[in-house]
C-alpha cells in the first residue's frame, strides 16, 4: 500500500477507516501530566505524544493536541505555559484505569486527581502536585510552549518542552543502581485504542463524561 499525506484524512482516500500513523510510531510512552492553573485548579491528563528528547540537560516533551471540550486550548497546555511548571507521572499497569479515567473530557473546573481517585503528593521544586500512586515522578520547568500547524479547523496542535529539575523514584525499584523496568511495569500506547505492557497488547476505550466505563 502507498498513499501520499496531504492532511489528517488522507488515509480515507486510501480505503483505510483509521489512520495507520498512530500505529507506525509505536509503542510510545504515556505522559501523565499534572499541572496547576494560575487560579490554583489542579489538572491531570494523559498524552500519548510524549517522549524524552535529550539527556544533558534531561528534557522531555508532551503534546496536548486538539481542542478542549469547552473550546480553546487544553488545560495542560494553558497551565504549563502560564505557570512554567508541570510533573510527569509514570503510568504503570496497575494505574491503567485511573489513567484512563483522567482522560475523560471533564469541564475545566474539575480536578482530575479526584476523578481518577489518585492522591496528591507535594513536589519538591515545582508547585503542581505529583500522583502519589505513581512510583516515578518527574518535576519539570517549561523551556518552550509551541503552537504547531493543524490540518483541521478548530483542532489545536501544541507542544510543551520541559527541563527536568527533580526525579522521584520508589526505593524498591532501584536494583543494582538501576531502575528495574520489569518491576516498574510501565504502560505504552500502541496506536488506535491499543496499549502494551509487560503482559502484551490490549485495547482500552476512552471514557465519556460524565464518567462511566
Amino acid at each position: 500500500m502507498y498513499f501520499e499525506v496531504s492532511d489528517g484524512k488522507s488515509h480515507l482516500a486510501a480505503g483505510l477507516p483509521h489512520t495507520p500513523w498512530l500505529a507506525i510510531v509505536a509503542p510510545r510512552p504515556i505522559g501523565w501530566i499534572s499541572t496547576l492553573s494560575k487560579d490554583g485548579v489542579a489538572n491531570l491528563a494523559p498524552f500519548s505524544f510524549f517522549n524524552g528528547i535529550s539527556s544533558s540537560p534531561p528534557m522531555l516533551m508532551f503534546c496536548p493536541n486538539s481542542a478542549h471540550a469547552e473550546g480553546g486550548r487544553k488545560d495542560s497546555f494553558v497551565n504549563a505555559r502560564d505557570t512554567g511548571e508541570f510533573v510527569h507521572n509514570v503510568v504503570t499497569e496497575d494505574l491503567l484505569h485511573r489513567m484512563n479515567d483522567s482522560s475523560a473530557p471533564a469541564p475545566r473546573a474539575v480536578d482530575e486527581f479526584e476523578v481518577a481517585g489518585v492522591t496528591k503528593a507535594p513536589s519538591r521544586i515545582v508547585k503542581p502536585a505529583r500522583v502519589a500512586e505513581s512510583p516515578v515522578n518527574v518535576e519539570c520547568k517549561v523551556v518552550k510552549a509551541l503552537e504547531l500547524p493543524s490540518d483541521e479547523p478548530g483542532n489545536m496542535n501544541t507542544m510543551i518542552i520541559g527541563r527536568v529539575v527533580a526525579i522521584h523514584i520508589r526505593d524498591d525499584l532501584i536494583v543494582d543502581g538501576r531502575l528495574d523496568l520489569a518491576l516498574l511495569r510501565p504502560l505504552s500506547r500502541a496506536g488506535y485504542l491499543d496499549y502494551s505492557g509487560i503482559r502484551g497488547l490490549f485495547e482500552l476505550r476512552r471514557p465519556t463524561w460524565p464518567l462511566g466505563r
